[in-house]
């Protein structure tokens, strides 16, 4: 089992990795089949359904401002948003697309984006079938897919059959570890670290150099959309009113270190404001970066710029060291439960983040990987049996504040695995496993639907 790096923290836009980028690149993929086959030439119209969590959260989460960006040929990481609000705009108007070699088709997003609140496919909670049609209204090509977590994205039959997909997985991996306890013992065997295990598996994709600049490409995006959020104000979209608040009380944490007036705690809310920046920015539709997903994109960030900039001895240069080492937790989360809200409710976001979060942390300040892998499992236990219940199915209430915590929480659980020896009772491979009988068990109420939780139960205004 390999997941890149690259594929854990992926740049996109918000508001949502699964409900926004995932049905993106699910367009995409259709846009190019189409173009591919010969029935292409003679689709007419095409038409898209959205199952499940997508319906229920599709229009908080932009999910059809996402499927119409998509079949225009944007993907999220390298959509440029002044020239696709352009394209967006013609779309509305002439209701038709222009795909490359292939005449125009027809498309209106009002009424050929169709949610279907029904029962979800049985792949996914995340469901979307993308069927063109002929003049005449028949099927010409149909395709289902889901979006699986992450910005992720599989079709029905990769779903159902694995190993019909494409996979790196083939490849002669020098430190292959599917879970913790293997990853361990290659630890242990060759006296490497985590990030120097996953480095040299990155190594077999692309050269060292690359896979550095790559990395530190991902920091610098991750960084620049805290600095972001850091700096503006004013109303969130989506018509609930939450206002920004990481610039104010940035401003507020400022002012108590120069005058020297803040309280001990106050490390928290340096933790918390990093953490609100990004996902308010995620919530305006911004740049952010998987982290694994759009919902959770706070955490390790926060966790990340909290070392650089508040911890006794933090060197730049370790960066790498920090996601890697995140990176080979969340991808043991990914292989083994799920990241996707949708799936296994919060506890697999911002969980998953707090633990990836606390194994970079403890890794950097000088952890064995006894104890970074103590660290994630205690950050991950701490999140066990979360639901995701946003608020009219935005990536605002609760979830601003949730990836605030989740980060304090990361900090708390590398700084308890440093102060002993890396042995402790649970192991992270078992937590994993609770997680995901946890979702499994829960109510889909609670799974991103916005059926249940504080999504149902609003102050009376």
């Amino acid at each position: 089992m390999f997941l890149s790096v690259f594929d854990v923290f992926k740049i996109g836009i918000g508001p949502s990795s699964s409900h926004t980028m995932g049905p993106m690149t699910a367009a995409v993929s259709f846009l190019q089949l189409l173009q591919e086959a010969p029935a292409g030439r003679e689709a007419a119209r095409i038409r898209v359904s959205l199952h499940g969590s997508l319906a229920f959260t599709g229009k908080g989460h932009a999910t059809d401002r996402a499927v119409a960006l998509g079949l225009l040929g944007w993907l999220p990481a390298t959509l440029d948003m002044e020239s696709a609000e352009h394209q967006l705009a013609d779309l509305h108007t002439t209701r038709a697309l222009r795909p490359q070699g292939l005449p125009a088709i027809t498309f209106d997003p009002a009424t050929d984006i169709i949610f279907d609140y029904g029962p979800p496919l049985t792949g996914h909670a995340n469901g979307l079938v993308f069927s063109a049609l002929d003049a005449e209204g028949n099927a010409l090509l149909t395709e289902t897919y889901y979006s699986i977590g992450g910005g992720f994205v599989v079709t029905a039959a990769e779903r159902e059959r694995p190993s019909v997909a494409v996979s790196a997985d083939s490849t002669d991996w020098p430190y292959p570890f599917k879970n913790a306890v293997a990853m361990l013992q290659m630890a242990k065997t060759n006296g490497l670290s985590i990030a120097a295990m996953k480095r040299e598996n990155e190594a077999r994709l692309r050269t060292s150099e690359d896979v550095e600049a790559g990395v530190n490409r991902i920091w610098s995006v991750m960084n620049n959309c805290i600095e972001r959020g850091l700096a503006l104000s004013g109303e969130l979209p989506g018509g609930l009113r939450v206002r920004r608040r990481a610039k104010h009380i940035h401003q507020q944490l400022v002012g108590e270190r120069l005058t020297n007036s803040g309280q001990p705690h106050a490390a928290s809310d340096w933790l918390s404001v990093y953490a609100m920046a990004v996902n308010e920015e995620n919530a305006a539709g911004g740049q952010v970066v998987t982290s694994p997903t759009n919902g959770a994109a706070g955490v390790v960030p926060a966790v990340l710029r909290y070392y650089l900039d508040h911890c006794n001895g933090a060197d730049p240069a370790r960066i790498s060291d920090f996601l890697l080492t995140a990176a080979a937790i969340g991808g043991l989360i990914k292989h083994n439960a799920s990241i996707s809200g949708a799936e296994a409710g919060c506890q697999g976001e911002v969980g998953s983040a707090a633990a990836m979060a606390a194994a970079g942390l403890c890794a950097v300040l000088g952890g064995t990987p006894e104890q970074v892998e103590n660290a994630a499992e205690i950050a991950l236990e701490h999140h066990l049996g979360m639901t995701c219940d946003p608020v009219a199915g935005l990536v605002q209430v609760p979830c601003i504040e949730r990836n605030g915590i989740g980060a304090t929480k990361a900090v708390a659980a590398a700084s308890l695995a440093l102060r002993g020896d890396g042995s402790h009772f649970m192991p992270l491979d078992n937590c994993i496993e609770a997680m995901r009988q946890t979702g499994e068990e829960m109510n889909t109420k609670f799974k991103e639907t916005s059926l249940g939780g504080l999504a149902v139960n609003l102050p009376e205004c």
